[in-house]
């Protein structure tokens, strides 16, 4: 690894986290062998940090920033959109991840940005369930609520409940203002009274997918099943034109919405309920994929997360926020080859790369062989004043 490019890292962070110079630059190797090792894995990371220590020593080094080092705040959410200058209003998607460590899971809420060009996270809701198929309670988790940076860990598995998408969704508007988001798009299992009305409560335009056996109340007062409703394909015409309520189960008489719907190419049905123009629903809808393909990027199209074995609560916040940093630099990195062009489309429909993997190409082999351009880039993305950005250790 450059001495050249750890030292560009470590003084465009200086400026703006509050660490020593030793943290920084171990940070400053996470983050540049976590790309060019395509791994969080800490042995593989060790064995990128420079210099002529021992890689058992640098292996100790790199525990010890994670042991000691922690991050507090919604400091990401808004260094992300500082990085890659994204401007408002976006269309947002929530999704849920998981992954399994030995008998562990890791499940991840998350919430992502996602433009023409980029995928990235903002802030997520982190859960780690209990031993699978033991029965026995997680040993490195207690039954209590755990803040740890911008994820928060929860001892539990499954789909999320309402009450932590309410807390997740409470801090953007805290942070951005409801009005920055054009579309919040959900996949089916993002259903319930609760966590809807405190959408439309705070203004915030969404398009969530229904399952087909969702009950309606149409405004002509009669009730109906979707998939009953829909079977002729002039229903999906006239379904769009009129308003009706959800029937959820833990709630009556349902919430006033639109519903648009289509028959995809594979035979499902593709419903979504929105308090927007339902004519528009059906097109946001297509950008719900992309938290899919953030997913994919930071596991095995990428970054390879799911090699981690870090179980800490604390310790897996402070890992997905480098990991994030990662992605941004990549992201950084395709804008930089390809500036305002866009990337060519093939015969099949489908552009011969994502901008992630261009970006993440680029950056792996400027690191090996024109570290000036990986710093220059890194450089540039990075905000010229000072925030008020910090780390924190744990005492």
């Amino acid at each position: 690894m450059s001495a050249h490019l750890s030292d560009a890292l470590v003084e465009t962070l200086s400026a703006h986290l509050d660490l020593g110079k030793s943290r920084l630059l171990t940070l400053s190797w996470l983050i540049i062998g976590l790309v060019n090792a395509r791994t969080v894995n800490l042995s593989h990371l060790a064995a990128q940090c420079a210099g002529d220590a021992k890689v058992s020593s640098s292996y100790r080094r790199v525990q010890r920033f994670f042991q000691f080092v922690s991050l507090d705040g919604d400091w990401l959410a808004q260094a992300v959109i500082k990085l890659l200058k994204l401007k408002a209003p976006w269309t947002l998607c929530i999704d849920r991840t998981n992954w399994s460590i030995g008998r562990l899971e890791v499940n991840i809420l998350m919430l992502a940005i996602a433009t023409r060009r980029f995928r990235i996270p903002l802030m997520s809701r982190s859960a780690t369930a209990s031993r699978r198929r033991s029965g026995l309670p997680c040993p490195t988790f207690g039954a209590v609520l755990l803040q740890a940076g911008m994820w928060t860990i929860l001892d539990k598995a499954g789909s999320s409940n309402q009450e932590e998408r309410i807390a997740l969704m409470r801090r953007y508007p805290s942070l951005f203002g409801a009005a920055s988001i054009v579309w919040l798009l959900a996949d089916r299992e993002f259903i319930g009274a609760r966590w809807l009305r405190f959408l439309l409560d705070n203004d915030v335009t969404f398009a969530v997918r229904l399952k087909d056996n969702s009950r309606v109340c149409l405004d002509d007062g009669r009730h109906y099943q979707l998939k009953s409703l829909l079977r002729k394909r002039s229903s999906f015409k006239r379904l769009r034109q009129r308003q009706g309520r959800l029937i959820t189960m833990d709630e009556d008489p349902g919430l006033p919405l639109y519903f648009a719907a289509k028959r995809l190419k594979n035979g499902e049905m593709l419903i979504n309920a929105t308090n927007g123009p339902a004519k528009n629903a059906l097109n946001a809808d297509r950008r719900r994929w992309q938290i899919e393909c953030l997913f994919g990027d930071s596991k095995t199209r990428g970054l390879n997360m799911e090699d981690t074995r870090l179980t800490l609560p604390r310790k897996l916040d402070t890992l997905l926020i480098i990991v994030t940093l990662g992605m941004a630099w990549a992201y950084a990195s395709a804008t930089a080859v390809m500036g305002t062009t866009s990337i060519k489309t093939k015969t099949h429909g489908y552009r011969a790369q994502s901008w992630f993997r261009l970006g993440f190409d680029h950056l792996r082999k400027w690191i090996l062989h024109q570290q000036n351009q990986a710093a220059d880039v890194w450089n540039r993305i990075w905000p010229k004043r000072k925030s008020t950005l910090k780390f924190h250790s744990v005492v």
